[in-house]
């Protein structure tokens, strides 16, 4: 009875740390507040610190240590447990950015479930294919930096002056693709930080090519046009956007632009003589990851799709692995 009532009354004084704990990270998530993050990443030590030290205290330093090393077992079993369910060696990940708004958020932790066999993949997901000879796509890789390119808009009386969206109110702009090499004749139209600017014609010796609109967009709350991509051809196959398509986690290579793993929505697949490559976009990316810089994702990139959705459990991992403050991008979402 009277350990009984020692462990009711640990219970009852640590209420007042879980209490502010939860408090801290709801407004962490609400606000992305650097020093509320690192207010609620001490917390989470204080009160793991707090719990141990009262637990060898009331129940000593010997079952303490066997009650953790419970834990510690449980924890690894069930993650063998969700790696041989979920058929991927990292069923579990947390959504970084705002690059996928407004169907994921940043700090939401995504369950994966492993691809196996790509063909049937493809196939049950209704993923868009083209097929690409192996001269195709080796010929494309030998000349990336081409197959880079994003569109930007930018006012006709000032070259200079590049925006990444078109004011709703202007009237004097006009579309154009930005990319690091110029292909064909009257391409070159201006130049901005060492890198070009160049008409829809620059596409045409490149595999992947893209076709665009106005889309519209809200940054910080106020509406304005953005040039976005509507559909990509690959050999002559015209392929649109398809948001009931499956969302995966890869891993980018050192050739990347970007690096680490990203969430994004898959677009299209390359059929390489029965190897698949996939090209995907962020739902709240105005362009493809191709575009701005990444090389189609080998299936050996792919970690697994995503089958859960579960909001706010990541930000924990975001504050422990130090990612806090703003990101870019969050203030802003285009509208589908």
């Amino acid at each position: 009875m009277v350990a009984k009532a020692r462990r009711a009354k640990k219970q009852q004084s640590m209420w007042p740390f879980y209490i502010i704990l939860v408090v801290l990270l709801a407004a962490y998530a609400l606000y992305n507040n650097i020093v509320i993050g690192v207010a609620a990443f001490l917390m989470v030590v204080a009160t793991l610190v707090m719990e141990f030290s009262a637990s060898i205290r009331q129940e000593g330093a010997k079952r303490s240590i066997i009650d953790t090393a419970v834990a510690i077992l449980a924890v690894i079993l069930l993650w063998i447990a969700l790696i041989l369910i979920l058929q991927t060696e990292s069923p579990v990940n947390v959504v970084a950015s705002c690059s996928m708004l407004p169907t994921m958020h940043r700090g939401d932790l995504v369950i994966l479930h492993g691809i196996g066999n790509m063909t049937r993949f493809l196939e049950s997901k209704n993923i868009a294919v083209a097929n690409v000879s192996p001269a195709q796509f080796s010929s494309m890789n030998s000349s990336m930096r081409s197959e880079f390119t994003a569109f930007l808009a930018y006012p006709k009386s000032n070259m200079s002056d590049v925006n990444q969206y078109v004011d709703a109110s202007s009237s004097g702009y006009s579309i154009g693709l930005y990319n690091t090499k110029c292909l064909g004749d009257n391409a070159y139209l201006g130049r901005q930080n060492d890198n070009y600017m160049c008409y829809v014609a620059s596409q045409q010796q490149n595999l992947v090519q893209y076709n665009y609109a106005l889309g519209r967009i809200s940054v910080a709350g106020q509406q304005a046009n953005v040039v976005e991509t509507s559909s990509i051809s690959i050999g002559g196959t015209t392929i649109a956007p398809d948001y009931g398509n499956p969302i995966i986690v890869y891993r980018t290579t050192s050739l990347d632009a970007f690096s680490g793993d990203i969430i994004h929505r898959v677009y299209a697949a390359m059929d390489v003589n029965g190897t698949y490559y996939l090209l995907t976009k962020g739902d709240n990316n105005p362009i493809l990851d191709m575009q701005s810089g990444n090389y189609p994702i080998a299936s050996s990139d792919v970690v697994g799709y995503v089958v859960a959705d579960i909001p706010y459990l990541g930000y924990l991992k975001l504050i422990l692995s130090g990612q806090l403050g703003a990101v870019p991008g969050c203030n802003q979402q285009i509208e589908r």
